[in-house]
């Protein structure tokens, strides 16, 4: 009888657990953003955000090539959703500059048809999207990166016919903050404007391409794709020439020589190649741009009559008031010093810190949530803003794929990058929101970090 009890017992708690588990166990027949545990679940109050798809027009180079498959199957699920109520895709979803050297980026064609073979190269993707646009219940949302800074809203609406765009006020080219339907408080924008390599740049070479605003980022996107493409050794790849300051004190050179050195760092550890820098390689004929450029054209020198540091392109962007005034153009509310922004242009911190900056802590404003892509790196943290109140930045990371110079190395690649953010209300408490940054692992919803507040 003793015995009978212990079975009776150990079958009971073994049902219980069973029990247990199922409550708190998601049900994978279900779409996934419709079975999220603080949800309801019941009605369309979630907001999805991607970005830095980098979608190329040639996947022999694109950076997003390996993930497309996930991000087609990542779109059907939005569609198929119950409760998402907005897509927002911030930035970074084309590739104008993630071009190799030596390729002429619109084969001299036009911009609508770069935008067009980009589609057909991505067909899955747009077709995808195109779906979730046409049919009109979730509201589908582009803001311009830098990457796709220069395009122009009609050519835009090529690829994504009825997409809302959202650009900044009096901006025809690529700078834009979105704020979802009936949240004043969330801010999203691709980031770009507080970075010194990758913010619009006016003015900036009126001799060589007057009109041009593509900053200096964009050749280092050139140089980046042409060092995987044509892939080399750090030890067989061609030295950066030294460049001295000889002139401390002076703020304009000591800038240009932080400049100098973060160049010399990219060109010997990350985008090494093994091109003759005086070569004219660089072909361009994009964003009033319409020379052939050599790499030594962008990298700062010594002037050798009076050892001042100069360079071709770019020598007026080096003055604190430049920047300044580049700041006021990218409509960024608080200026920041000129070697910070030089510095964090390679560093993840630096952007990830303007969201207290310019958000949180800056007293015009009442944002409570930001979201940036632009850097790839996914984070999510909590700030108090300058009324003591709780806020949360979330980076969206990137669905680029790992790149590699060995073409045989295995990679696995569904475990890689491909995050996404999501911000959905409490229990239909619209006042009380969860922000969850998630990575597509292997087709699975994966969270990596949630945050809560209330508005």
């Amino acid at each position: 009888m003793k015995k009978i009890r212990l079975i009776t017992l150990f079958v009971l708690t073994a049902l219980l657990i069973v029990s247990c588990n199922k409550e708190n166990r998601k049900d994978d027949s279900i779409n996934p953003f419709d079975n999220i545990s603080e949800s309801s679940n019941k009605e369309r109050d979630k907001i999805v955000i991607i970005s830095d798809l980098h979608l190329g027009n040639d996947l022999s180079y694109s950076e997003t090539v390996k993930h497309l498959d996930r991000l087609e199957e990542f779109i059907i699920e939005v569609h198929s959703s119950k409760t998402v109520k907005e897509l927002i895709m911030g930035g970074d979803i084309f590739d104008e500059w993630y071009i190799p050297t030596r390729t002429e980026t619109y084969g001299g064609k036009s911009q609508a048809d770069f935008i067009r073979k980009t589609v057909a190269a991505n067909k899955g993707v747009f077709d995808a999207l195109n779906k979730i646009i046409k049919e009109g219940k979730i509201k589908v949302t582009y803001v311009p990166g830098n990457h796709d800074m220069g395009f122009l809203p009609e050519n835009i609406n090529i690829a994504l016919p009825g997409v809302n765009q959202a650009r900044d006020a009096g901006q025809k080219y690529g700078i834009g903050t979105y704020n979802p339907d009936g949240y004043p408080q969330i801010a999203i924008e691709h980031g770009h404007r507080y970075d010194f390599f990758s913010s619009i740049a006016p003015n900036a070479n009126e001799s060589e391409a007057p009109g041009a605003t593509l900053p200096p980022g964009y050749f280092f996107a050139r140089i980046a794709a042409n060092s995987f493409v044509n892939p080399t050794t750090p030890e067989a790849a061609t030295k950066i020439h030294n460049v001295t300051l000889n002139h401390k004190g002076n703020p304009e050179q000591e800038s240009k020589h932080i400049y100098y050195s973060i160049w010399a760092k990219v060109l010997t550890d990350i985008i090494y190649v093994k091109d003759n820098f005086n070569e004219p390689i660089i072909k361009t004929n994009v964003g009033n741009f319409t020379k052939t450029y050599s790499i030594n054209d962008i990298l700062p020198k010594n002037n050798p009559n009076d050892g001042t540091i100069e360079m071709n392109l770019y020598n007026g962007l080096f003055t604190q008031a430049s920047w300044d005034a580049r700041l006021s153009y990218n409509n960024v509310p608080v200026t920041t010093k000129i070697n910070d922004a030089i510095i964090g242009s390679i560093a993840s911190e630096f952007i990830d810190s303007q969201a207290d900056l310019q958000y949180f802590n800056n007293t015009s404003s009442d944002t409570r949530i930001v979201v940036f892509g632009h850097t790839h790196a996914p984070k999510i943290k909590q700030y108090t803003n300058h009324k003591g109140k709780p806020s949360i930045y979330v980076n969206s990371g990137t669905w680029e794929d790992l790149k590699s110079r060995d073409k045989n190395v295995a990679i696995d690649q569904d475990s890689l990058k491909m995050h996404f953010v999501i911000i959905a209300p409490v229990n239909s408490d619209k006042n009380k929101l969860r922000v969850y940054l998630n990575q597509y692992r292997y087709g699975k919803h994966n969270t990596e970090g949630s945050l809560e507040i209330t508005l």
